[in-house]
């Protein structure tokens, strides 16, 4: 969408340098045919009007073939013709295979490729539109959990880890999020820079995939009710949530660093983490007494209608898609989950 983003730069480099080397390949064959037409038309058999044309418009200057002692007018000017016309291709063909081999073009392509393989191979991974400081912070934080993540950036010359799965072009484009399989996705993060373009991201995903979960990223406070209506599930400002985090730590500093690493710090012995409870869990129309919780504590519940329930009582019985909030070790943590479903 040039008009939410500036200029469009969809088109990568190596699809440009791709399409000349195709062009200039097709321009070359061309000529080869058309010059063992002509020499075929001249008296020559196939064979020897196709190594007449290789010979000519590579200007080796060997001698005619086909036992053609004496060549007309005619002939003299097709092959005169052919030699400025052959030349031409063949040069600009060797620049063009040139250039790509210097620049490490094929390589960049067969990467490309690549790439492209392994984003079609996911199915239920995380798409983060936008590759600044918010996008790397997110994209880290995800990559840390051990979700499958592909970035959507205009620019090609980011600075990320050869292994991220990306894909260059704008996301306000369809095409270019159906390129990061936004129908097998299982959340559309969408951090751009403008609130325009988040709005517009945000309602050609959930158009796309109506079971999408999307966060968005607003700017300025009056994009948060309209990235709402646009189909966001979750909406967060940077800024309002770094000063509210500033605050807290003047206030209550020791919560905050607390909830921070617990969140946060992958080396910390417990981290709180949220248990969805499926249909037909054991944990279904139970007290949370009678159940093993595997050594975890339940911090909060919250119900299928959205509504939470802070400290829940040994004898709350659990319902159909609640989501339990826990405090827990790795281990305790991947325990629980295991006898939940």
């Amino acid at each position: 969408m040039i008009g939410l983003q500036g200029e469009d730069t969809r088109r990568h480099p190596v699809s440009d340098l791709w399409r000349r080397l195709r062009i200039a390949a097709v321009v070359l064959i061309s000529v080869l045919l058309a010059g063992t037409a002509g020499y075929m038309v001249h008296g020559l058999s196939p064979l020897d009007a196709l190594y007449q044309t290789v010979i000519t418009v590579s200007t080796v200057g060997f001698r005619e073939v086909g036992g053609v002692e004496e060549v007309d007018a005619g002939y003299k000017i097709f092959t005169m013709a052919l030699i400025m016309i052959g030349a031409g291709a063949v040069l600009y063909t060797l620049g063009v295979l040139i250039e790509t081999l210097l620049e490490g073009r094929l390589t960049q392509e067969f990467w490309r490729r690549r790439m492209e393989r392994d984003i079609d191979g996911l199915e239920g991974h995380v798409i983060v539109a936008g590759w600044g400081q918010v996008g790397q912070a997110i994209v880290t934080t995800l990559s840390d959990e051990g979700d499958d993540v592909v970035v959507i950036d205009r620019s090609d010359h980011l600075e990320m880890p050869d292994t991220q799965l990306r894909v260059f072009g704008d996301a306000t484009e369809d095409s270019i999020l159906a390129e990061a399989g936004l129908e097998r996705a299982r959340a559309l993060v969408v951090a751009l820079d403008t609130d325009a373009a988040n709005v517009y991201v945000t309602l050609s995903g959930r158009a796309a995939n109506p079971a999408l979960f999307i966060v968005a990223r607003a700017n300025a406070p009056e994009a948060e009710a309209k990235l709402y209506r646009a189909g966001a599930n979750r909406v967060v400002n940077p800024h309002r949530l770094g000063g509210s985090h500033m605050a807290a730590l003047v206030s209550q500093p020791h919560v905050t660093d607390f909830l921070a690493i617990t969140m946060n710090d992958r080396e910390l012995a417990v981290s709180i983490s949220e248990i969805r409870v499926p249909d037909g869990s054991p944990l279904t129309q139970r007290p949370l007494a009678d159940c093993d919780l595997a050594g975890t504590t339940v911090l909060a519940r919250r119900r299928s209608n959205g509504t939470f329930e802070h400290h829940p009582p040994a004898s709350t019985r659990c319902e159909a898609n609640d989501v339990l909030i826990v405090l827990g070790t790795d281990e305790e943590l991947t325990e629980i989950r295991s006898r939940v479903s």
